[in-house]
């Protein structure tokens, strides 16, 4: 991977709110990163994919579900920039809306197991 590469993939602001909360989350299913963004699943697919062929991000299917990580073999100075932004952009405005989305859409799905069926 290119330093040019990486850094264009990092220019739209839809890979970039993305990419944050996969830094910040380890994996997650295109559902959650919809639900967590409020765009629509094409777009998300859209860009996850321009981020699977630059190499950035790694995907994996689970029956209909497909999710995404950031690539491991990153070289280091590009897991860096993640980790550095990740850390700078977690409390501000569309990042930190993001990442509040995701828990609350968790928090739901967590409450709502525990639920007894009736």
């Amino acid at each position: 991977m290119t330093p040019e590469t990486f850094f264009r993939s990092l220019s739209d602001s839809t890979r970039l709110r993305c990419l944050m909360l996969l830094q910040w989350q380890g994996e997650l299913c295109v559902c959650e990163l919809t639900q967590a963004l409020n765009l629509s699943q094409p777009k998300i697919s859209r860009h996850l994919a321009a981020l699977r062929a630059a190499g950035v991000v790694l995907d994996r299917r689970a029956g209909q579900w497909v999710h995404y990580r950031i690539h491991p073999e990153l070289p280091p100075w590009a897991r860096q920039v993640l980790e550095r932004t990740a850390a700078g952009v977690a409390d501000e405005g569309v990042y930190a809306q993001d990442a509040a989305h995701l828990r609350l859409m968790k928090e739901e799905a967590a409450c709502a197991a525990r639920k007894p069926q009736t």
